[in-house]
């Protein structure tokens, strides 16, 4: 199967097709990153050890990856998506089966060299096979229940198996970008009244199964429910974190402490300060300026990404990069959300900043897929 051709156009081929990726994304990833290693080297107090050094390494190694992903052809990523969920999958299953226990949680396969985490790739590959199901699918059938079902299927089954890990934030994640890629195929606003209606119920009758046999969370995303609601109420246990967060947001005012400056994270007194909590600590160390010049790198990510989608001209391609923006638009706001006491903490990284290669190798694939659609789209002849 070949890319479609359209009348006076012609699609990019050969080695020089580089020349047609999009240079301006390309630099705002490098910046966010570089923001992040920044970040690391100050909060191990001065040093490229343990974090900064080895995520430089990832994002070389992320880089190599985008430019390989964004050299194959959009119409092969098309064709694969299926397998490349159904890999996620038994990845899934795998963890299930072998994974290596962190942090109270099964979420990892030991590879030797590293540990990947599956779940982070399952976001992806999900949002792929979503692209090229509603690709094909006729648009006069996209509201009707059959048609509604499959992808609902889809979403569902790798959240059950996320759920099961535990892991409530990458759930959330999948059910959320699910739902948006539904919501920009056109599905009827119906459909998700009632997941908004499904979903509230179900929390509902997750705080009432509490203490019971049947409880739908664990004991720990609880005490996270019961931090967020009420921080105070244990200002040494469940809500340690979020309160020593919001101190760290304070205390940084407009221009910040100055890097490696930070009381909260300099005395340990922030949790996780290199992971999910980072954003906390680049805010008390840089500010307001800060804080705001990184989200100012993220709006703009997604400004050229979905100008990119809306010079496309096929389906899969615009619902592929829109998909993915959306992905990636939640991975940040649920960690700023999550910090800053807006919902509650449930394990969420922050892209390019926190340290962790899985969901850094996920991101930069995803953006290859981006710089694919846009290399392989058709351009007016010259």
């Amino acid at each position: 199967m070949s890319f479609p051709e359209f009348t006076g156009s012609k699609v990019p081929t050969g080695p020089g097709k580089i020349l047609y990726m999009n240079p301006a994304l390309a630099l705002l990833l490098v910046a966010a990153a570089g923001l992040g290693f920044l970040m690391l080297y100050s909060v191990a107090g001065g040093s490229v050890t343990p974090w900064a050094a080895p995520q430089m390494k990832r994002f070389a190694l992320g880089v190599a990856v985008m430019f390989a992903v964004a050299m194959v052809p959009i119409w092969f990523w098309r064709n694969v998506a299926g397998i490349a969920y159904a890999v996620s999958i038994l990845l899934l299953v795998l963890v299930e089966l072998v994974g290596t226990v962190g942090m109270g949680a099964q979420r990892w396969i030991d590879l030797g060299f590293m540990r990947l985490q599956p779940s982070e790739f399952t976001k992806l590959t999900m949002v792929m096979l979503l692209a090229a199901y509603y690709d094909r699918l006729d648009i006069q059938k996209t509201s009707r229940p059959l048609w509604v079902a499959v992808p609902a299927v889809l979403i569902l089954l790798p959240t059950f198996l996320v759920l099961r890990q535990p892991d409530l934030g990458t759930s959330i994640l999948l059910v959320l970008g699910g739902a948006m890629m539904m919501f920009l195929a056109g599905v009827h606003w119906g459909y998700f009244a009632a997941l908004g209606a499904g979903g509230g119920g179900l929390a509902a009758l997750a705080i009432f199964l509490r203490g019971t046999e049947w409880q739908l969370l664990k004991d720990y995303q609880y005490l996270r429910i019961d931090a967020y609601l009420n921080p105070e109420s244990d200002p040494h246990g469940s809500g340690y974190h979020i309160i020593q967060s919001k101190i760290a947001l304070g205390s940084g005012g407009w221009t910040g402490r100055g890097l490696m400056q930070g009381s909260q994270s300099r005395l340990n007194f922030l949790p996780e300060k290199h992971t999910d909590f980072i954003f906390t600590t680049l805010a008390e160390e840089l500010g307001f300026i800060g804080a705001s010049s990184l989200l100012a790198l993220y709006s703009l990510i997604i400004f050229y990404c979905i100008v990119s989608a809306l010079r496309t001209r096929d389906r899969f391609s615009s619902m592929l990069i829109l998909g993915f923006s959306a992905t990636f638009f939640l991975f940040f706001a649920v960690n700023i959300s999550m910090v800053t006491g807006l919902m509650p903490v449930v394990g969420v990284p922050l892209p390019f900043i926190s340290y962790g290669g899985s969901a850094m190798l996920m991101l930069m694939i995803g953006f290859g897929l981006v710089q694919s659609a846009h290399i392989h789209r058709p351009r007016n002849r010259i």
